[in-house]
């Protein structure tokens, strides 16, 4: 027997279906235990580096008379930082070395990453230990071994001569922005090295075979395989490189002199005996922009090299 849809029971009027309870309130145990542990990081990262950043970002609107901070908002801290030549030019020669640095350390580490990663065999670990040692020596020691190095009576000069390519000693090695391009090599080379050596270790071995049996040699298996599945690590290590380099002012300090100043001196002697921390915070916030806008247009350029390569 069959009852009609008129004889079926209605569910009473005033009933309504449950909420759902937000999902705030539905984590698991496992996604709330995450939260906690992110926690302490995010409010350490808000403290630390968004809360110092925005402080710059204010500054840099502000205007300052010796130890008297006028908080009129202002742009002329970035037009004097963007049309000043000192300041341009200083900029332009801090882009260039960071460009060139990046380039050349880059091009040496990744040799030495793929011959640890395809010919190290079991001493791969001691390879990465031995690239490691010259860092167990302070930052400020290396950068005075290499002063020692390029100076007028150094050791590169004095081993020139001796071996007769020149006559007397070069006066261009020290206090020069080659001095600062190539302390800056030696100093950032480990951290190219390494991402690109991750990025080699990633790759399957199985591809390589592929194109062997495919008929690839050994350079056309080097460029069509190896070379664009390692491109993230040499991404990586461009930037690792790239970005830290335009900030940095104790090598051209100590080994740059006059022709190897940096954008970085500037915002320090601004910040320091100068004591204009506005048009230091401008500097600060328009080389930032400038390098980030130059990081991106290497990744874009990277990423359509391996398209093209593939």
């Amino acid at each position: 027997m069959t009852t009609s849809l008129e004889d079926r029971p209605m569910p009473f009027a005033g009933t309504r279906p449950p909420a759902r309870r937000p999902r705030w309130k539905r984590l698991d145990p496992e996604e709330v235990r995450g939260i906690r542990l992110l926690s302490p990081t995010f409010l350490y990262t808000l403290a630390f580096l968004v809360g110092p950043v925005l402080l710059v970002v204010a500054y840099s609107f502000w205007t300052q008379t010796y130890l008297t901070f006028d908080h009129t908002f202002t742009l002329e801290n970035y037009r004097v930082a963007l049309t000043e030549p000192i300041y341009r030019d200083l900029l332009m020669r801090s882009l260039y070395i960071s460009f060139i640095v990046s380039l050349v350390t880059v091009i040496f580490a990744y040799p030495i990453a793929y011959y640890i990663s395809f010919h190290g065999g079991s001493r791969k670990s001691l390879l990465l230990f031995l690239i490691t040692i010259p860092f167990w020596t302070g930052y400020l020691l290396r950068v005075m071994a290499w002063k020692v190095i390029l100076g007028y009576k150094g050791v590169l000069n004095t081993g020139l001569i001796g071996l007769g390519i020149v006559d007397k000693p070069l006066e261009s090695l020290l206090f020069s922005s080659t001095a600062v391009i190539i302390t800056l090599i030696h100093a950032w080379a480990v951290f190219a090295i390494l991402p690109i050596y991750v990025s080699l270790e990633k790759l399957d071995r199985s591809l390589l075979e592929a194109a062997t049996d495919l008929g690839d040699g050994p350079v056309r298996r080097f460029l069509r395989v190896t070379l664009p599945l390692s491109m993230p690590g040499i991404i990586g290590a461009l930037l690792i490189v790239m970005i830290p380099t335009v900030g940095d002012f104790v090598t051209p300090k100590l080994v740059g002199g006059t022709e190897g100043q940096m954008i970085a001196n500037a915002i320090q002697i601004q910040f320091g005996k100068a004591s204009n921390w506005p048009l230091g915070s401008a500097l600060t916030i328009t080389t930032m922009m400038i390098v980030t806008l130059m990081a991106g247009a290497s990744v874009l350029v990277l990423r359509s090299l391996v398209r093209w390569m593939r």
